[in-house]
């Protein structure tokens, strides 16, 4: 009967790598270096799919599924290696993580009501006001019809600022304006931006780590061929 196979030391396997020729551990890392960057790609386009189920469920306007949708973009955001590249002012950068998007139904949902309650509001403190009970659909209905032509999305400050601008063309609704704006939700409570660890032990952040230690064993051996040359030479 056979023995019992010893498990290889990671001493042991660190020093059968240093036997392997140069070129030979370069093919190693830059296959390697592809199935990285291709997992870094799969995960990426993973990402883009649950970030799409929360827009999807945003634009259903069911706060359940917006809330499931997030939790699970952000447990995979959190668990794996997100490389991304976003625009910011016409500049480019690299970031971990989703980068930043916006809730813009639930958003304008939220708002809806927050200018419901006050418009109902003012009604209870002032019947005479009734006469400006459409008040808000003829300023959306305007606002509606601009932000469409300009390309305005919600959140967007363009909006707001036209809805109060038209507010203001109705005699005695600055009490209505100063009410509804200091209810309206911020636009920060429906913005979102996850980010991932730079190194996780996901897949793609074993291949990248394996990428490092095959790197690293390649440069100390070109260190060591470079040193014994130059010693070779003085010596002689």
């Amino acid at each position: 009967m056979g023995g019992v196979r010893k498990k290889k030391s990671p001493r042991k396997i660190l020093a059968k790598i240093f036997e392997v020729k140069n070129w030979k551990l370069f093919l190693v890392l830059v296959l390697i270096a592809f199935l990285a960057a291709t997992q870094l790609r799969i995960d990426h386009l993973r990402m883009l799919e649950y970030k799409k189920d929360v827009i999807t469920a945003d634009e259903s306007n069911n706060d359940e599924e917006i809330a499931k949708a997030l939790a699970e973009l952000q447990k995979f955001t959190t668990s794996h290696i997100i490389f991304n590249v976003t625009e910011e002012n016409g500049n480019q950068r690299i970031i971990f993580g989703t980068g930043a998007f916006y809730l813009g139904n639930q958003y304008q949902r939220k708002a809806n009501e927050a200018l419901k309650a006050a418009q109902d509001k003012m009604l209870a403190e002032d019947p005479s006001m009734s006469a400006y009970g459409n008040v808000y659909k003829a300023v959306a209905v305007i606002c509606d019809a601009k932000g469409k032509r300009l390309g305005w999305r919600y959140p967007n400050n363009d909006y707001l600022n036209c809805f109060w601008d038209e507010l203001g063309k109705y005699p005695t609704t600055d009490q209505l304006s100063v009410s509804s704006a200091a209810n309206l939700p911020s636009t920060e409570l429906f913005r979102y931006d996850y980010s991932s660890p730079v190194w996780y032990p996901c897949l793609s952040g074993i291949l990248i780590l394996i990428c490092a230690i095959l790197l690293v064993v390649i440069l100390i051996r070109i260190i060591i061929w470079i040193a014994t040359s130059i010693a070779i030479l003085v010596l002689k």
